[in-house]
């Protein structure tokens, strides 16, 4: 807790076995008041894992995606009365010590969001991200950029936190339970209003570490574009699109 604010880590699993337990042991405890998992029908022993680490656990009983797991775990967290909700991957490849600095972000009062950043520290290829993801990730993030009139130097981390009051007004129960589920959640709170910050995220590559492949990157990166540009077209007054209704 940090002034009185609960903090909420949440953690969508599938297949984490490996790795689950590497991830936890890094989670700042004296501040996190609570870690919730949420198992997505994993075919490994993730559960098994989860529950001998004490960890509060919902399962999936079939895969839900990786956007429908995302929903669970947000709704278990203002269940739980969650002031500040993190979501960590359970892969490790994302650090866990990064989560005191952006709590304390939000805690502030000044953001809403605080995205980690692969690619503000310049060491992304250095990390091992691929280097077509990488290109691709740069690119994307630029046309994202001019369509949705923002300054954020990556829209495809999977390292994200949020105050209450984001989850509580965004309507994601309208977005995809794929991986474009992430994109359209930062569409969705730039469309609003709410106040992004960044922070400089290292990340690991290793065969563990969740990854999708060429065929499903190329889906995603039509989907983001998309995303992008109902944004756009949205703002321009031109087609209304759910996903930036409140209704």
């Amino acid at each position: 807790m940090i002034r009185k604010k609960k903090i909420v880590v949440v953690m969508p699993a599938y297949n984490a076995e490996k790795t689950l337990k590497d991830t936890y042991a890094e989670i700042p405890k004296d501040i996190v008041d609570e870690v919730i998992l949420v198992d997505d029908a994993s075919n490994d022993a993730t559960i098994k894992v989860a529950k001998k680490l004490k960890i509060k656990t919902f399962v999936h009983d079939k895969n839900r995606g990786y956007g429908g797991n995302q929903k669970t775990c947000y709704k278990a967290a203002l269940q739980s009365g969650a002031d500040i909700i993190i979501m960590l991957h359970p892969d490790y490849q994302y650090s866990p010590k990064l989560i005191a600095p952006m709590a304390y972000m939000l805690e502030s009062g000044l953001y809403d969001v605080v995205l980690g950043s692969r690619i503000l520290g310049g060491q992304a290829l250095a990390g091992g991200m691929p280097f077509y993801k990488y290109i691709s990730n740069r690119i994307l993030t630029l046309i994202q950029n001019m369509l949705m009139g923002a300054k954020i130097s990556e829209y495809h981390t999977g390292y994200r936190a949020f105050t209450r009051k984001v989850l509580e007004t965004v309507p994601m129960e309208k977005n995809s339970d794929d991986f474009v589920f992430d994109n359209q959640m930062i569409s969705q709170v730039h469309f609003f209003g709410f106040k992004i910050a960044e922070i400089t995220c290292p990340a690991k590559y290793f065969p563990e570490a969740s990854s999708i492949n060429f065929v499903r990157s190329f889906i995603y990166g039509l989907g983001c574009l998309w995303t992008a540009l109902q944004f756009r077209l949205t703002k321009l007054r031109i087609i209304r699109f759910n996903i930036f209704s409140l209704n």
